[in-house]
């Protein structure tokens, strides 16, 4: 029935993979101004990590909650040292791999219940919860949003140009044009 709560959790379902995909277009946006001796370069100001090391880490995501295995997604088991955080040309065909995997996505498929494993403590203590891949795909946005932020650092540190709201969450930028508008 139109104008139910399941016709605006399908619609939202679908907005969310559209930002999902935005999110990763703007890390690609990045990428095409960095050359790879760049990419690698360890920073300064943040305790060693690279662009390609921020990179990996939020694609990780992304690829967690699109290969749910059997509802499946374990965000915790993931590889470390791979050609993506080495390489921006084999992040960029991740990123497109990924945009490409998101526009098959149906609000069915977006809606459907997923079981999400978590590791709660650096003891390895884990735990189950209940999502939906719609919501993982928000959380994985969000992280990658989060690692924008510390790719935007290092390349002003490397004199990268940006835009200015690369790493800026949502309701930041919302915030920043309302109070701008008094």
């Amino acid at each position: 029935m139109a104008g139910s709560r399941t016709d605006v959790m399908m619609d939202d379902g679908l907005a969310v993979a559209l930002a999902a995909s935005a999110t990763l277009k703007q890390c690609a946006q990045v990428l095409r101004e960095v050359k790879p001796a760049a990419y690698a370069k360890p920073s300064q100001a943040l305790g060693g990590g690279t662009i390609g090391q921020h990179v990996r880490h939020s694609l990780d995501h992304f690829v967690a909650a699109l290969s749910t295995v059997d509802g499946h997604i374990d965000y915790d088991t993931r590889d470390r040292g791979t050609k993506i955080e080495a390489d921006p040309n084999e992040a960029m065909s991740l990123i497109e791999h990924l945009v490409a995997q998101l526009d098959t996505k149906t609000t069915e498929d977006l809606c459907a219940p997923v079981t999400v494993h978590v590791m709660l403590s650096g003891d390895g203590q884990r735990a189950m919860l209940t999502s939906t891949l719609g919501r993982e795909l928000w959380f994985a946005s969000h992280h990658a949003i989060h690692h924008h932020a510390m790719i935007g650092a290092i390349a002003k540190e490397l004199a990268i140009p940006v835009a200015p709201d690369f790493g800026k969450a949502p309701s930041t930028i919302e915030f920043e044009c309302r109070t701008a508008e008094h």
